[in-house]
Parts: C-alpha cells; sequence; structure tokens
C-alpha cells in the first residue's frame, strides 16, 4: 500500500499524524454492527416476557452506549476520521433500527411506528453514502438528541417492566417511546431541509 494509503496512521496513540481507518473508534463501531443480529437473535428467542428480554434489553444498551466510549476515544486521542464519521451513525441506526423491528415482531410496537422510522434512518443512511465522496455529514445535534432518546425508550420497551413493576410501567415506555419517534420524525425533516440548502 502507498504511503499515503488511508490503513497507514495512528490506531491508538495520540500524535500530530493521520488517524488510521483501523483505528480502535473505528473498530468499535465495526463491531457494534456485527454484534447486532447477535442482538436480534437473543431478544427474539423466547417472545415471553423474561430472561431472554433481559439479556436482550442490556446487550442493546451496551451497544448503543459504546456509541459515547468511541466518540469519546477518538475526540480525545485525534483519530476521528472520514470513515469514522460515516460508520458511526451507521452502527447507531443499525442498532436502533433493528430493536424497532424486534419489537413490532413481538407485537409490542405498531409497524407503521416502525415504518416510518426505517424510512428516515435508511433515506438518511443512503443519502450520506450517496455524497460521501464529496462530503462527510457528520450528526448534528437534533440526530444526536434522537439517537439518546432511542437510546432510553428502546431498552424499557425489551425490558419486562411490566411484569416487574405493574401496569404503570407501561404508560413510562409510552411516552419514552413517543418522544423518541417525534425526534426521530423531526431530526430526518431537519436534515432535509439542510440537505436542500446546501445543494
Amino acid at each position: 500500500m502507498g504511503i499515503l494509503s488511508p490503513w497507514r496512521g495512528r490506531v491508538w496513540r495520540r500524535g500530530d499524524g493521520p488517524a488510521s481507518v483501523a483505528s480502535v473508534p473505528n473498530l468499535i463501531s465495526v463491531a457494534r454492527i456485527l454484534l447486532t443480529p447477535v442482538f436480534i437473535v437473543v431478544a427474539l428467542s423466547n417472545p415471553e416476557p423474561g430472561l431472554a428480554r433481559t439479556i436482550g434489553a442490556v446487550l442493546f444498551t451496551v451497544l448503543i452506549a459504546t456509541d459515547f466510549v468511541d466518540g469519546q476515544i477518538a475526540r480525545g486521542r485525534g483519530l476521528v476520521t472520514d470513515f469514522g464519521k460515516l460508520i458511526d451513525p451507521i452502527a447507531d441506526k443499525a442498532i436502533t433500527g433493528s430493536a424497532f423491528v424486534v419489537l413490532s415482531l413481538l407485537g409490542e410496537l405498531d409497524w407503521w411506528i416502525t415504518i416510518v422510522v426505517l424510512v428516515r434512518e435508511v433515506g438518511i443512511t443512503v443519502y450520506r453514502l450517496v455524497v460521501a465522496q464529496q462530503v462527510v455529514i457528520a450528526a448534528d445535534w437534533a440526530g444526536k438528541a434522537k439517537t439518546m432518546a432511542q437510546a432510553i425508550a428502546l431498552p424499557l420497551a425489551l425490558l419486562p417492566l411490566q411484569a416487574w413493576l405493574g401496569d404503570w410501567a407501561v404508560w413510562v415506555c409510552v411516552v419514552t417511546m413517543a418522544i423518541a419517534v417525534a425526534l426521530t420524525i423531526y431530526s430526518g425533516i431537519e436534515f432535509v431541509v439542510h440537505a436542500m440548502r446546501g445543494r
């Protein structure tokens, strides 16, 4: 490979030189994508509220929480790359989109909600990939707020809270999910508006 190969560069250490595509933050993002099917299998292995759902919720939480970890490492050690800016939101969408599908397959979330979310997530991801050679679009505040809201609402919905805490727990899930879906739609509209202005 040539000296300007994106695979060359810093993987972990701090410094002024370019960061490698194979840096630790990027590897974490790739690992999050690869572990998403494991979450799906675990969460769907037993449709009844119980251990499988709890393990699935915990695994989802770990996968989504590592978004904060890889971001902190990338910024703190100067390992931010264009590939990382692209793959990190894709990992988020793969994880959260899978959770929406799982909840709909379990009959706990209307399919129209999941479809609206997936259209937004897939549409923006495809757009990012199409324009990636001209410009890499990082997640903005609305996208990050949407991800945070989903990171709260989805594990609450996956956990068997009603069995543990009673019927009032259902309303906690409804409210948090409504906020997450509203932010998903809003951030999608904002992204389209900014993209149109940019063009």
